[in-house]
């Protein structure tokens, strides 16, 4: 076959390619059209290259494990209510202003609010790692471990080793991993922990052969339950840049949270259900879920999603949250890409009055994610949003704070990746005190932040502004 002729039919065969993934992308119900109308855009000006990246990327393959993580669900559930682990607070008990954001979440969620927690908001990251080393060290039953990234280096092998010797105790050890996360935590780091009998599981990719190819679902969980009493959750990942360790990134800035109570029972059974979808062996049993020896006066709820329901449950979470405030919202994320409802739910809460406060970060370890969130800047700033960009060192802390009286603490970044493709957890606190607490972290971040001025930032260069509109072309699929 001559050059040309090769040319020709090279050509022809992309776009068939392209005539036969486009109607295959419409048909991909959970996806929204930004996203839809993204990757239609990369296959037909890529055909081939764009195809290969929307077989890999584009397509939802956990969906059809959904039954078996529900079916999981319901023997919890049926479970922890023969227990009466915890009691769900009564609706009159809930403040009225935000009792049409509590049905919601018990409506979306697997979990319901219940009172007598304990929390602890966690901003310095080695602190965070040393109150999980410590509950490690004083595990005497079970210790459940799952991360999204965990780092073979000196803090993932410090902490490691000490998993190694509670193993050596009988303590019984579960970790699991998401496999693109953690994929530098080869099987030489794992091998130690195997030989101790501490039960390894990948999250994502699963085992089977098209679960492999699921590489752009992730489990970005971060979970640790000791004894089925203390639990922890929040942004933070175990590796040495987490505590500062690493020189380019320097200063890591985290919102963790420790916490005691009937609450701790809910992240054991979201750990419970990823443990089954991982590995199909379930996790019923009772002394798994005992009743708590500590607590305190804190009303909370553990709050889950991913891409294996109905609901996108954090997006719908924050939508309704912002739209729910009256007076204040104050919001940090690692990664800001909002979808076009966010976006509007946020310039709408400002224009109505809204305090609404961003600490968004100026340095990221994907720095392209902060020049596409910053084409998102101008509507929000026109309408009255502060926009600060925190430049101290990495800001990686997820938080929300409404009205001084509901907060959210966990994993879900702001951004399109989080909110419909992430398996993700949170914890969600009633009452002035977690708000207050956060709120205060938020102040003292903005003295080691710019705050970002609309004069200033529509002067910015052309060059800025196509690199931002570039990105945020492809946003909904970074």
């Amino acid at each position: 076959m001559s050059l040309p002729s090769l040319s020709t039919f090279l050509i022809v065969q992309g776009y068939l390619l392209t005539l036969l993934l486009v109607p295959f992308v419409l048909l991909q119900s959970r996806k929204a059209s930004v996203s839809k109308l993204a990757w239609i855009m990369l296959i037909v000006v890529l055909p081939y290259l764009g195809g290969l990246l929307f077989l890999v990327f584009g397509i939802n393959r956990v969906e059809r494990r959904a039954t078996l993580r529900q079916a999981s669900r319901r023997q919890i559930d049926q479970m922890l209510s023969a227990l009466r682990v915890y009691e769900a607070l009564p609706d009159e008990a809930v403040d009225p202003s935000i009792r049409g954001l509590v049905r919601l979440t018990d409506r979306i969620a697997s979990t319901r609010l219940c009172h007598g927690n304990a929390v602890e908001i966690v901003s310095d990251t080695n602190r965070t790692l040393g109150l999980i080393e410590q509950a490690i060290g004083a595990a005497r039953e079970t210790i459940h471990l799952e991360y999204y990234i965990w780092q073979p280096d000196r803090t993932g092998r410090r902490l490691r080793d000490l998993l190694i010797r509670k193993a050596g105790e009988g303590v019984k050890i579960r970790f699991l991993f998401d496999g693109i996360g953690s994929m530098s935590t080869g099987r030489k780091f794992l091998r130690p922990m195997l030989e101790a009998g501490i039960d390894v599981a990948s999250a994502l990719p699963g085992a089977g052969l098209r679960e492999r190819w699921s590489i752009n679902l992730r489990n970005h969980r971060k979970i640790v339950i000791v004894d089925g009493q203390v639990g922890f959750t929040g942004g933070m990942n175990i590796g040495d840049e987490y505590v500062g360790r690493n020189r380019r990134i320097g200063f890591w800035r985290d919102t963790h949270l420790r916490f005691c109570g009937p609450v701790v029972s809910q992240l054991q059974q979201v750990f419970a259900e990823d443990w089954f979808f991982a590995t199909g062996r379930p996790l019923i049993g009772g002394e798994l879920y005992p009743a708590p020896l500590e607590g305190g006066d804190q009303v909370a709820q553990v709050v889950a999603g991913g891409p294996d329901g109905e609901t996108e449950v954090f997006h719908a979470l924050f939508f309704a949250a912002i739209n729910e405030a009256r007076q204040r919202i104050t919001l940090a994320t690692s990664y800001f890409i909002p979808t076009p409802a966010l976006l509007t739910a946020l310039e709408t809460a400002a224009y109505r009055g809204v305090h609404v406060r961003l600490m968004l970060p100026a340095l990221s370890d994907h720095q392209w994610m902060v020049t596409a969130g910053r084409g998102y800047y101008q509507p929000l700033l026109e309408s009255g949003v502060e926009i600060y960009e925190y430049h101290r060192g990495l800001l990686h802390a997820k938080t929300l704070t409404i009205d001084g009286a509901w907060s959210l603490v966990g994993t879900p970044n702001f951004d399109t990746r989080s909110l419909l493709l992430n398996f993700e957890v949170a914890l969600v606190m009633l009452g002035a005190d977690p708000a207050r607490r956060l709120d205060q972290h938020f102040d003292d971040d903005r003295q080691q932040a710019s705050q970002i001025d609309l004069a200033t930032f529509q002067n910015r260069s052309k060059v800025q502004r196509i690199g931002e509109e570039l990105l945020k072309l492809f946003s909904p699929v970074l």
